[in-house]
């Protein structure tokens, strides 16, 4: 059903729905658009509307060919909207649940578009704070690069300040996808262009294993893994490449390269990934720190696998919304980001290595436990041979008296 946005837009048909609105395919006056009209709730908040107003500016002056342009803001009544070039495409969190995980060379050569559409925002000023694979388009319509891979553009710069505002969230929340976050915004620090980097790293794992470095289990569990734990090698990864994800994924800010930087490594890269397949590496097993769940149940026929690890954090969300951002989450105190570290690491598996709490991986554990309960009834039984043969040697003998006397 056709809807006027302002005066020169009209939304003809939704494309896809998330926690801060919907978008559109729109028509505007210089032809086809995407509009992503924000939630009632949001337009309604006037410190939002005048933040909304407030950033026009920066977001209308971000131009480059991996950014998708934002043309237009509009704010109409209860209509706050974002207007916006019309990508034809998929974003890469569909290609990511068709294939599950991509060869390493086409991975790489999506993330350095990303990495330059990062540097040409943090050039600006602008910091993403949003960077994931459901704000990741593919040009389907423009040329294929490095191993058969898409032109990738960047979207939705500036919706996580939008809405992130002082009122909003106050000291003490966080609002964010808890699997990207990087570990300075969960200490409750402002984030600057290293969370992009960050971000952008924790994606570039996830499309080589098929599942982020942190992510799997409750919310708090995954921050509390962002700022304790390190990240664990996938097995076959070639060196070069795990050491600059590893320089990303520091913990310190002033650690990780910038967005230029990594666009320029990651392109250094990408003649010695050429052929090589995907990776052969399983998704970790529940960590400690997560309640078991039962196996999932068949998807139907033409629908996406949804994996563990992929959490709703919006009551009744779509398969398609289950990783969206503006959820508001507590700031955890410092014992508790303390408290409970040890074991909550997810250790990637090679290819066919059992499941930590599989049956396969309990049978294991039983056939250690009886191999390690007969080894003990045989060391025991040869203890006690060796003690009655060393009684029996001492009654042959006579006693001797070692006790000393003194003079009288």
């Amino acid at each position: 059903m056709a809807r006027k946005i302002g005066s020169r837009y009209t939304a003809n048909q939704i494309l896809g729905r998330g926690s801060a609105g919907t978008v559109w395919l729109g028509e505007g006056p210089e032809g086809p658009v995407a509009i992503k009209l924000l939630r009632e709730d949001l337009a309604s908040d006037q410190e939002l509307v005048g933040r909304f107003v407030q950033e026009r500016t920066a977001l209308l002056g971000l131009e480059h060919p991996r950014i998708v342009t934002v043309r237009d803001l509009v704010v109409d009544g209860n209509d706050l909207a974002l207007v916006m070039d019309l990508v034809r495409g998929t974003d890469l969190r569909t290609r990511l649940e068709r294939e599950r995980r991509l060869a390493p060379e086409a991975a790489v050569a999506i993330v350095a578009d990303v990495a330059d559409a990062l540097a040409a925002a943090h050039a600006a000023g602008v910091v993403h704070r949003d960077v994931k694979p459901e704000n990741v388009l593919l040009d389907m319509q423009g040329p294929l690069g490095p191993g058969g891979a898409h032109p990738a553009l960047l979207t939705d710069f500036g919706v996580a300040k939008l809405i992130d505002s002082p009122k909003r969230t106050r000291a003490t929340k966080i609002i964010g996808t808890p699997d990207y976050l990087a570990p300075e915004i969960v200490e409750g620090l402002p984030p600057r262009a290293a969370v992009d980097i960050y971000a952008l790293a924790t994606v570039l794992y996830e499309l080589l294993a098929g599942f982020t470095p942190f992510g799997g289990g409750h919310p708090g569990a995954v921050l509390r893994r962002h700022v304790t734990e390190t990240v664990v090698p996938l097995p076959g990864i070639p060196e070069e490449l795990w050491q600059l994800l590893v320089q990303c994924l520091a913990k310190a800010p002033a650690s990780r390269l910038r967005a230029s930087e990594l666009a320029a490594r990651l392109r250094e890269q990408l003649p010695t990934l050429a052929g090589l397949p995907p990776l052969e590496v399983d998704e970790p097993g529940p960590a400690e720190d997560e309640a078991e769940e039962p196996a999932p149940a068949a998807a139907p026929e033409g629908e996406p696998v949804r994996r563990r690890g992929a959490v709703s954090l919006v009551p009744g969300a779509r398969p398609d919304s289950n990783r969206d951002t503006h959820t508001s989450m507590r700031v955890p105190a410092p014992d508790e980001l303390a408290g409970g570290a040890h074991g909550t690491a997810r250790v990637p598996r090679a290819a066919g290595a059992p499941r930590p709490g599989s049956a396969r991986h309990r049978a294991a554990v039983r056939r250690r436990r009886v191999t390690l309960g007969v080894a003990g009834v045989l060391v025991a039984a040869a203890v006690g041979v060796g003690a009655w043969f060393a009684s029996a040697d001492g009654e042959d003998q006579a006693p001797q008296d070692t006790h000393s006397t003194s003079a009288p």
